[in-house]
């Protein structure tokens, strides 16, 4: 092993989890200069406080949800494996780097295919029992097993052999090198949970070592957790409840109600009624995540890749940017890569709206008009029904006719997404390429939502993950980028911005944009001011 790792914060973790006083300080000098720039002052600079009851509503959430980890597929699950009830090994903070989080030091071989963790001492889960090495083990198996549903079973398929180092010890070895391992353990599927006597994970006692415990859990509902008087770092609210608002009216309403503090997925024809709100502060910030309407490769008329290049040459992305998102994000080109990721390329020809070009693919394909059916639903972003009626519109001078079926937002994860020919769905994005093209275009994918095949493809990613050579890796990252946007049934309409609106009753620091609600981890890391 010849690199060390450990928590950068020396250790006591500071304010706001990892913010220390010094920081703090140098924020409120921030806010003074832009106060005097006329930029109104952001709650970087408000001192923390212990107490209050912290409440969300959020657009996402299903009847269908469990605490099975291998099962979560929404950010409203998300938030409960990565800052309320459980915790993970690794975490990534506001400049998309690893912290240790219940890991308190590592160490990577020389060739990225050994690494030993060595687990925090002390920590324990919410019903007394103590964080082992046992635990990250049952943690990590659950996802691993050949019949496992999970989507990170492909992520960690490259594992060869996980066993204990002692009781606070662990070393993971890999099938082949991989420098990028680390952040795939910052998955929000990847909670370390108890272990049963057996071995197995014990999912379903709802216990695990985050800041707050879990007292009631109602899928679609609503979750309600207290502090944890045991966590072991900072955290300042004395209870949390995210309440699951589907409807983007509702949540505007529950927000200048003050019946919740924040709301995410704000619509942007209606956000500017927000901002005339002094009490309410627009979080309006860039990240990774994008919006896409999967063509299933499998089903027909998708199976022909001329009717797919056809559908997307007659989508206006552009507009969709400009009347759905009101400007608040960027047209995608089908490559699921964000601009800012190590690697990302813009594939070319970009995939602009031309109706005459999706003819000349129809013809192609041998016809004259094509008739399809979009299902949508508000489900995976504020607006989706709304963007499905543009892309109707503007099919048709391509010769395409898009049946648009609207379609409840509860259950649309399980019973639409992957279940219908031709949907929507929203990425959070994976800070890495790796992870990001294994999670969902991976031929053997659980989330590979186009269904899409290619060897060729899936020699690059696997070859990818070995080279060291960064001109060679940058290559084939750039080959799998181009393939996809060539070939696969994915098309990528945009990448939004994370839009949502907080009470300036409550502060927080420098947001991470690597998920939605700062990371994922804002009941963990935000605070009443």
């Amino acid at each position: 092993m010849n690199e060390h790792f450990s928590d950068p914060s020396g250790r006591r973790r500071g304010l706001a989890g990892g913010i220390s006083r010094r920081a703090l300080l140098r924020m409120g000098a921030m806010a003074a200069v832009l106060a005097q720039a006329g930029v109104a002052p952001s709650l970087l600079a408000a001192t923390p406080k212990r107490g209050g009851v912290f409440r969300a509503g959020l657009g996402s959430g299903s009847t269908t949800d469990s605490l099975n980890p291998a099962t979560w597929s929404n950010q409203f699950m998300a938030d409960l494996g990565l800052g309320v009830y459980a915790d993970m090994l690794f975490e990534i903070d506001p400049d998309f780097e690893i912290r240790p989080n219940l890991v308190e030091s590592w160490d990577r071989s020389d060739d990225a295919t050994v690494y030993a963790l060595k687990l925090k001492k002390g920590v324990r889960f919410h019903d007394g029992r103590m964080l082992s090495s046992r635990d990250v083990i049952a943690s990590l198996r659950h996802h691993m097993g050949e019949k496992s549903k999970s989507p990170m079973r492909p992520a960690l398929s490259i594992v060869e052999e996980i066993k204990a180092d002692g009781d606070h010890g662990v070393i993971i070895r890999l099938k082949d090198p991989n420098a990028d391992f680390p952040y795939l353990l910052t998955d929000y599927h990847l909670p370390i949970l108890p272990a049963k006597e057996d071995g197995s994970l014990d999912w379903a006692a709802g216990v695990g070592t985050g800041p707050f415990r879990l007292k009631e859990f109602k899928p679609g509902v609503r979750a309600k957790a207290e502090r944890n008087p045991d966590y072991h770092g900072d955290v300042w609210f004395d209870a949390v409840e995210l309440i699951v608002i589907t409807d983007s009216a509702a949540r505007h309403a529950a927000l200048r109600a003050g019946e919740i503090h924040y709301m995410d997925r704000a619509d942007p024809r209606t956000v500017n009624l927000l901002k005339r709100d002094p009490a309410i502060e627009i979080i309006d910030i860039t990240g990774l995540s994008h919006y896409t309407a999967p063509m299933d490769c499998t089903a027909k008329p998708f199976t022909d890749p001329n009717v797919r290049m056809a559908v997307k040459y007659a989508i206006d992305r552009e507009e969709i940017v400009r009347k759905i998102l009101l400007g608040h994000g960027r047209a995608g080109n089908d490559n699921p890569l964000a601009p800012s990721m190590k690697y990302a390329i813009d594939p070319k020809p970009v995939h602009v709206y031309d109706p005459e070009k999706a003819r000349f693919y129809l013809k192609k394909a041998g016809l004259e008009r094509l008739s399809l059916e979009l299902y949508a639903s508000d489900a995976p972003f504020a607006g989706a029904i709304d963007a499905a009626q543009l892309m109707r519109e503007r099919a048709r001078a391509a010769g395409i006719d898009i049946a648009v079926k609207r379609v409840p937002a509860d259950g649309y994860w399980s019973n639409i997404w992957m279940k219908k020919a031709w949907c929507f769905s929203q990425w959070g994005g994976r800070p890495t390429a790796d992870w990001m093209l294994s999670v969902a275009y991976a031929p053997d994918a659980p989330w590979n939502e186009t269904r899409w095949k290619n060897e060729r493809f899936g020699k690059l990613l696997k070859a990818a993950r070995k080279e060291t050579d960064e001109a060679r890796r940058a290559a084939m990252y750039a080959e799998m980028q181009q393939l996809i946007h060539d070939d696969s049934g994915q098309i990528v309409l945009c990448f939004n911005n994370f839009l949502s609106a907080l009470s300036r009753k409550v502060g927080h620091g420098r947001l991470n944009s690597n998920y939605d609600h700062d990371g994922g981890y804002m009941c963990k890391r935000w605070w009443f001011v």
